[in-house]
């Protein structure tokens, strides 16, 4: 089979093209999956290039990739809720114990997918997994996001953001989202109350008595929020643990988030898109065959929504 591998960490240079990789065999407990589409996170970006190599080393040659759509073609001895046939959608990245989403078949662990949402296509739906589930577990799970509760999200064009704009608004919650200036109207057609264009704007100085935060930038960005959150409200941020100093200055609760792309999450994403509260937006699509320049493009570009990649 087809899969885009690497022998060695780095930057873009070292994606290669495998036209004979062998195709995987699923556990007791995973799937075979023909992969339909997938898409590019910045995890999968950083495992390339070596950050998380002490905590989890690859063995090369390495199929990359996580999130994926497709249809299922074989079960595991111990699968019992799905059958071949099947259209699902999830998480097959290597850290979890998957084969890697950039290629035309994977295996998955069952506990990390689900079917597919009747209202995507295999391309929306191989986009959402990780961003999806990102923006579920943050607004529902950890910062439990009311009717009438005021929410600041940073990044709100992007992967995660617009997908956490559109669930906050669904929620019932009052939105600003940060953005650049190319973004504002992507954002307003979400839905957003308020957007604040951080090349032209502090917000720091122009928000206050937020319940909460959600983050997916990072950095000073991260630091200046703690002043626009009321006593007694919640920082939840993508990228990093937040400063527990700040947070108990400001009498706020502050957490790093890691993503936990699992069956229940996926179940309740899918319920999201077929309701018509969520929609993914898709930047860009590229072949299997120009990983190189896919990656290049979610690195370089800032895209709206996605960068989505096409297989089978």
């Amino acid at each position: 089979m087809k899969a885009a591998q690497i022998n060695k960490y780095g930057g873009n240079e070292v994606w290669e093209i495998n036209q004979n990789a062998p195709k995987p065999s699923p556990s007791s407990e995973q799937i075979l999956v023909k992969v339909n589409s997938a898409s590019i996170n910045p995890i999968d970006l950083k495992i390339r290039a070596g950050y998380l190599k002490k905590m989890a080393p690859l063995q090369f040659p390495a199929t990359l990739g996580g999130d994926f759509s497709g249809i299922i073609v074989a079960l595991g001895e111990r699968v019992s809720d799905f059958k071949t046939g099947e259209e699902v959608y999830g998480q097959a990245i290597i850290l979890n114990g998957g084969s890697g989403s950039f290629a035309q078949h994977l295996v998955a662990n069952v506990a990390n997918l689900a079917h597919k949402p009747k209202k995507a296509n295999f391309e929306e739906a191989g986009a959402l997994p990780l961003a999806g589930t990102s923006a579920l577990q943050a607004l529902k799970d950890h910062i439990k996001l009311q009717s009438g509760q005021k929410i600041l999200i940073h990044g709100g064009a992007g992967g995660i953001g617009h997908i956490a704009v559109q669930l906050a608004k669904s929620l019932g919650a009052y939105v600003t989202t940060t953005v650049n200036t190319p973004h504002i109207n992507f954002v307003k057609n979400l839905g957003v109350d308020q957007v604040i264009d951080y090349k032209n704007q502090n917000f720091e100085e122009i928000l206050k008595d937020f319940d909460a935060v959600f983050d997916t930038v990072g950095g000073e960005t991260l630091n200046k929020s703690f002043a626009v959150v009321k006593n007694g409200g919640i920082i939840v941020s993508m990228l990093e643990q937040p400063n527990q100093e700040l947070a108990e200055k400001y009498g706020v609760t502050a957490l790093g988030q890691g993503t936990n792309t699992n069956t229940p999450h996926l179940i309740q994403l899918a319920q999201l898109v077929d309701s018509g509260k969520i929609k993914v937006h898709i930047d860009k699509t590229f072949e299997l065959s120009e990983i190189k320049e896919a990656c290049d493009y979610q690195e370089k570009s800032h895209p709206r929504g996605k960068v989505v990649i096409k297989i089978n």
